[in-house]
């Protein structure tokens, strides 16, 4: 990427964006988020290939926020800025690309994943974190209220009551601590976590792309949905699904007794 702030590896079906700014802890700026968007400009073309993508920091830290020297965040105090202003013009975008995304994603976290940072991780489809990590919901430290869709995931993953205290008290959260409260999925050893990302992510990427693509929309919108609008969107979604070669492949092998060979198609 043009900036240096985010790194795009892919290999076979698989892709692995990695913040790049570890002196920094990886904080977000402008400049890492233009790459972001350049980073998901390629992995959304059609010729791309990947199947599945691996968000996570490089070095110490997963994420430690936004860059509050950077002007990313408004200017402090002063009655004329707006620093939600500054949240739809550079946050929201991407983390509207990464819930929409056709593949599925997962987090890998290694060590501090605070304010935005711990927005970015819970995106995934599927949470690792290292067994040394911890989440952080840092806004009231600095007079902020929680953004990057905190407010909406973290009450869905672990209650209100427990998404009250992470943000009012803004005290760490340890990774097997958040993984008993059903925030994350899996926590590693630090030096086993991208080894085991990867290998998950493999399993995914080998899987019927366009199911599991639609199964992260029925999942983002359920929350949204009466009953019978979740129906209805299983309905369209198997509609879809039903279609593909992939569904046919699935049903050959089952009854021929052999592991499917998904083509993602």
């Amino acid at each position: 990427m043009k900036n240096g702030k985010v790194k795009l590896d892919v290999a076979g079906h698989v892709a692995v964006l990695t913040l790049n700014d570890p002196q920094a802890l990886n904080v977000v700026s402008v400049a890492m988020l233009e790459d972001i968007q350049a980073a998901l400009d390629a992995l959304e073309k059609p010729d791309s290939g990947v199947r599945c993508l691996i968000l996570t920091g490089e070095g110490r830290g997963f994420c430690a926020g936004a860059n509050l020297g950077g002007g990313i965040s408004g200017k402090p105090g002063a009655k004329d800025s707006d620093a939600g202003d500054v949240l739809e013009r550079w946050y929201h975008p991407i983390l509207k690309r990464l819930r929409d995304l056709p593949f599925p994603m997962i987090t890998a976290v290694n060590g501090v994943a605070a304010g935005v940072g711990m927005s970015f991780a819970l995106m995934g489809d599927m949470i690792l974190a290292g067994r040394s990590s911890y989440f952080l919901q840092a806004f009231r430290r600095i007079g902020l209220v929680p953004d990057g869709g905190s407010t909406y995931l973290l009450p869905r993953l672990v209650g209100l009551a427990r998404a009250k205290e992470l943000s009012l008290m803004a005290e760490k959260l340890p990774a097997e601590k958040a993984l008993a409260w059903g925030l994350i999925n899996r926590v590693h050893d630090d030096d086993a976590l991208m080894e085991e990302a990867r290998t998950l992510a493999a399993e995914l990427a080998a899987g019927p792309t366009v199911a599991l693509g639609l199964i992260r929309k029925l999942y983002w919108n359920s929350p949204l949905n009466t009953y019978d609008e979740q129906l209805e969107l299983e309905r369209q979604s198997q509609k879809v699904a039903g279609r593909t070669a992939d569904f046919g492949e699935g049903v050959k092998a089952f009854f021929e007794k052999r592991p499917a060979e998904f083509k993602g198609e």
